[in-house]
């Protein structure tokens, strides 16, 4: 990259809205000289700089750990979820990736389940009561047992290790055109089925975990796999299909 390719100037298409009740709409910006070392959330940081400065009212946003770990950023950048680069959160995405000129739009995650609260950020509360309808582990298992204790085989470990590497940030359900949370949800079943520790209870979880998600609203899976591509850890929609197993054998066997 040339030094004249070091700071880029942008338009920004950014979707306001008041609070939950309130009719949103787009809202135009400029920046100038934004460094293309800064992460996306920091170029929404100096805009929020601007916008203070000058006695407007800043950009919500969701951010936490700002490393890829947490979960808690989110938004739709130019109609994907956490933007174009594949495998990256929106907090590690960063500005080298787009061009002096560009017009980005940004926009909340978009589903019945997750309402907006404001501008770009969602109440995504929805995930969390899956979870809690049964994604952990209750038994009492006594003491801490040696870490080679129970035996499991390397490929399992390894399929409930990916699986196990869900964030939680909704991108799967931003993206799905049925708001469906299945590629969560089946994460997470497919991380706790698969380790000895959580057989005990994989019916009870499975039937449980998949009455939630209907309740809170969430859309069906049509196979579109528009959560897959989206998703910032690669979870595979393999544990789509084994959260369906699970949920059929709990059903009827």
């Amino acid at each position: 990259m040339s030094d004249k390719q070091k700071n880029i100037d942008l338009n920004l298409e950014i979707w306001r809205q008041k609070d939950s009740r309130a009719q949103g709409d787009f809202s135009t910006y400029t920046l100038q000289n934004i460094s293309t070392d800064m992460s996306f959330l920091e170029m929404l940081d100096v805009l929020n700089e601007k916008l203070t400065m000058e006695g407007g009212e800043p950009v919500a946003f969701d951010h936490d750990c700002r490393e890829g770990i947490c979960g808690m950023c989110g938004a739709v950048v130019d109609g994907i979820a956490h933007g174009p680069e594949p495998e990256t959160t929106l907090c590690q995405l960063h500005m080298r990736h787009f061009k002096s000129g560009d017009t980005i739009v940004i926009e909340p995650f978009r589903s019945r389940a997750f309402p907006v609260q404001k501008d770009l950020i969602v109440d995504r509360g929805a995930l969390d009561r899956v979870i809690q309808a049964g994604g952990y582990v209750s038994i009492n298992t006594g003491g801490t047992p040696d870490a080679n204790a129970t035996a499991i085989p390397s490929a399992t470990a390894e399929l409930a290790m990916d699986a196990a590497a869900c964030i939680g940030c909704g991108a799967c359900v931003a993206s799905c055109p049925n708001g469906s949370a299945m590629l969560f949800t089946g994460a997470k079943i497919s991380q706790l089925s698969l380790l000895p520790q959580g057989k005990a209870e994989r019916k009870e979880r499975a039937l449980s975990m998949v009455t939630a998600m209907d309740k809170e609203g969430f859309g069906n899976c049509t196979n579109e796999r528009e959560c897959e591509a989206v998703c910032p850890k690669g979870i595979s929609i393999g544990n789509i299909a084994r959260m369906n197993r699970e949920f059929v054998k709990a059903s009827f066997f």
